[in-house]
């Protein structure tokens, strides 16, 4: 009792101190960008007394992109716990596993064939992107699923699948590239490397809402993971419906990073480093896990964008750039690691 009672403050002090860093982090990068703007003039912005051009840059052009960028950090992050937990794999990634490149191949599909022009996305597109990307994010959940079920689930053989179902995701990807004219081709490339474009409250709003209904639930399914974690022999004898029950999560799990990739490009490695990160600070109780992977993974995000966004002003380095430099170490580490 006196343990969990430990475990439960220290749970609480890291809560604590990531929104701490969250909010001081949201506040600096209000006032960075290509145009700078004074902390007196945001705070008169955000209570309504700001200039025509302050209220322009901040209420629709930079808050929107933050607040997309925390929403979509959250995402990944908790797809990826989801990931880790439903295969007993700690190299599963929505973007490593093939389910960002199905999302994104269905994005590239509906950009070539509807909108012309990723610089002309209408409110009817804002509504539509969402959905192209959830159902690519499940047309290659399933085709990992059924090309790795045998007797069962492996952890190893799906990891395995999933590198050769986004490999040709990838591939499939580049050809209707090619098609396209060089402006949207290169648009297309930079929002693929990961870049959260054509921010607005309406993208916002989806991406809240889908978050808001998935997120709790699966906190609310923190026992199934954790006993999945266990092995399905340990699982079935528990009484878990273990089949069910990964089916499930590993919908939710799709859906977060379907919404996500629709949200914000091909961002890899996010969904591995905020849960491991998490599970090193906290453990691997998932009903703990998983508010700190989804706080982390928004506080990271948010930070690669700022970096992006600024190291090289007015240039800006697509966010899946920054966190490809900062998750591709880690995950040469894991490898090294993993037996």
């Amino acid at each position: 009792m006196y343990g969990f009672e430990l475990k439960k403050k220290t749970f609480f002090g890291i809560i604590s101190g990531l929104f701490i860093l969250t909010v001081v982090l949201f506040t600096i990068s209000l006032n960075l960008g290509v145009v700078r703007i004074a902390p007196l003039d945001v705070l008169n912005t955000l209570i309504g007394f700001g200039t025509p051009r302050d209220r322009l840059i901040l209420m629709d052009l930079r808050l929107p992109r933050m607040v997309l960028s925390l929403l979509i950090g959250a995402g990944l992050a908790v797809s990826g716990a989801i990931l880790q937990g439903i295969t007993k794999n700690e190299l599963a990634d929505p973007g490593i596993l093939g389910i960002n490149s199905g999302a994104g191949l269905f994005v590239i599909l509906f950009i070539y064939y509807f909108q012309g022009s990723m610089n002309q996305i209408s409110t009817l597109g804002i509504f539509l992107l969402p959905l192209f990307a959830l159902a690519g994010a499940l047309a290659a959940a399933l085709s990992i699923y059924l090309l790795a079920w045998k007797k069962g689930i492996d952890p190893v053989r799906l990891v395995l699948v999933g590198i050769g179902v986004n490999s040709g995701f990838g591939a499939a990807i580049i050809i209707f590239q090619l098609k396209m004219n060089p402006q949207d081709f290169m648009q297309a490339a930079v929002w693929l490397s990961g870049d959260i474009w054509g921010a607005n409250w309406i993208l916002v709003s989806i991406l809240a809402v889908i978050l808001l209904i998935f997120i709790p639930y699966t906190i609310y399914k923190s026992t199934s993971l954790n006993i999945l974690n266990l092995g399905d022999q340990v699982a079935t004898g528990l009484g878990i419906r273990v089949e069910r029950e990964r089916k499930k999560l590993l919908v939710v799990s799709v859906a977060l990073a379907g919404v996500s990739v629709a949200a914000g490009g091909g961002i890899a490695f996010l969904g591995l480093i905020a849960p491991h990160i998490a599970k090193r600070l906290i453990g691997p109780a998932h009903q703990l896990l998983l508010p700190i992977a989804a706080l982390l993974g928004a506080f990271l995000l948010l930070f690669a964008d700022t970096f992006g966004k600024n190291l090289l002003a007015p240039t800006q380095i697509p966010v899946g750039i920054v966190v490809a430099i900062l998750g591709a170490p880690y995950f040469i580490f894991l490898l090294m690691k993993v037996k």
